[in-house]
């Protein structure tokens, strides 16, 4: 995965590059290293990624669902 992909995917996931290091627990500057030309983004990062969005977006429909629950026992 090239930089531009991963910062496609940052922004999906709401994350910045620093808020990104500090979840993963890796030096910031290795992070934004990768930005630079001929850098590849580690391999597992994509998958990373993808679980952290789905995750955001799972923990929201649950909400919301709860959410709809709540108000639906508040009308009994």
């Amino acid at each position: 995965m090239n930089n531009e992909k991963f910062e496609e995917l940052l922004k999906k996931a709401q994350l910045s590059k620093k808020e990104f290091a500090e979840l993963v627990k890796m030096n910031y500057t290795s992070v934004t290293n990768w930005s630079q030309k001929d850098k590849k983004v580690p391999y597992w990062i994509k998958e990373f990624l993808a679980l952290y969005i789905e995750n955001r977006e799972l923990k929201s429909l649950k909400t919301s669902i709860l959410d709809t629950v709540e108000k639906i026992n508040a009308l009994k």
